[in-house]
């Protein structure tokens, strides 16, 4: 029998949200890097093999993402480690 620590476990492995980070550490680290207004707009899915995807409410600000990406990336790496993020993928839906 399993317990229920070990089927969330698994679902997030399969959703691959985490990959070593709790899902409140990125998304808190994201609402740090992007600030509360790009925040609001924007979701971490997930984190795999060092790609952070981002969903994106609206094509202008996936636009404002790209414009402004080296800069987010390097503030991600300095709150989650350089290791556990190397690229962002945006998303829009």
């Amino acid at each position: 029998m399993s317990t229920p620590a070990d089927l969330l476990g698994g679902i997030l492995k399969n959703l691959r949200l985490t990959e070593g980070i709790e899902e409140s550490r990125l998304r808190s680290a994201w609402l740090e890097v992007a600030g509360e207004f790009v925040a609001r707009q924007t979701e971490p899915v997930s984190l795999y093999q060092g790609v952070l995807t981002l969903r994106v409410l609206q094509p202008s600000m996936r636009f404002h993402l790209e414009q402004t990406r080296t800069q987010l990336l390097r503030r991600l790496k300095q709150q989650l480690g350089s290791r556990k993020v190397r690229d962002v993928r945006l998303v829009v839906g």
